[in-house]
């Protein structure tokens, strides 16, 4: 798959959304996104404010020019770290929605009747969802903790190097709902995942630009997990399953 391709089912996940059957699913989470969303933004705003009174009253007049570097340097990672912020406390919050919305997506596009009720399988899956997440975090915060020191001590190359970081991040995020659906483990994800680099690349990025952008944020979770739902069952799941046996006939 090229980065077009990721690209591309980040955006088709929209067209998911008005699905019959999914939209519970969509709302609840919908509802989290907005109450995060606010809060998150005002806060933002004054963060904004702060970083940019600290430039200009720490910058020597000699040394004003930097102010035009160091000035979008400092919004672009104020909102980058916005836009993961708001993605992790979202996706906590909102993980077993997601999940089952995941589920729901994948019965949808194969043509599949869901096998329980509905809440009776989110119920179920909250145990097991937000041990999940708490995995994610364990691989996420160290790598994200070192991303961040080299951004903040090399800002040109340290930012484009935290971009990357970010979009790999959100792949992983979204894509593994339909993994862990199907009973695959995180590594195995990862390691699928890692072959497609260049979608993933081009979903994630895309999934991060759309988030730090005010009211399409609302909608990006929803839809990216649609997205990335679709990528599953017309290429990762075909994908998982011949690495699978092909594993399992070299080790015979």
């Amino acid at each position: 798959m090229t980065m077009g391709d990721g690209i591309s089912y980040f955006f088709r996940g929209f067209g998911l959304l008005k699905t019959k059957g999914l939209k519970r699913f969509i709302l609840i989470p919908l509802a989290v996104n907005f109450v995060l969303f606010v809060s998150a933004f005002v806060y933002l705003y004054q963060q904004i404010s702060v970083h940019i009174g600290w430039v200009h009253d720490n910058i020597p007049d000699w040394l004003s020019w930097l102010e035009f570097i160091l000035l979008p340097l400092a919004l672009l990672i104020i909102v980058l770290l916005f836009g993961l912020f708001f993605t992790t406390v979202a996706n906590w919050l909102a993980a077993p929605f997601n999940g089952v919305l995941a589920e729901r997506v994948e019965m949808h596009l194969k043509g599949e009747q869901p096998k329980q009720d509905s809440m009776t399988a989110l119920v179920k899956a909250i145990p097991h969802t937000l041990k999940r997440e708490w995995r994610k975090l364990v691989y996420f915060i160290p790598r994200m903790i070192g991303f961040f020191l080299i951004g903040w001590f090399f800002p040109i190359i340290g930012q484009a190097i935290w971009f990357a970081f970010i979009a790999w991040v959100l792949a992983i995020q979204y894509c593994d709902y339909a993994f862990d659906n199907n009973r695959y483990s995180f590594d195995y994800m990862r390691y699928i995942l890692s072959d497609n680099k260049s979608a993933c690349f081009g979903f994630g990025a895309t999934v991060s630009i759309a988030t730090s952008i005010p009211l399409l944020n609302l909608l990006v979770m929803p839809a990216a997990i649609c997205g990335a739902t679709i990528m599953w069952v017309e290429q990762l799941e075909h994908q998982s399953k011949e690495h699978s046996l092909s594993d399992s006939q070299s080790g015979t």
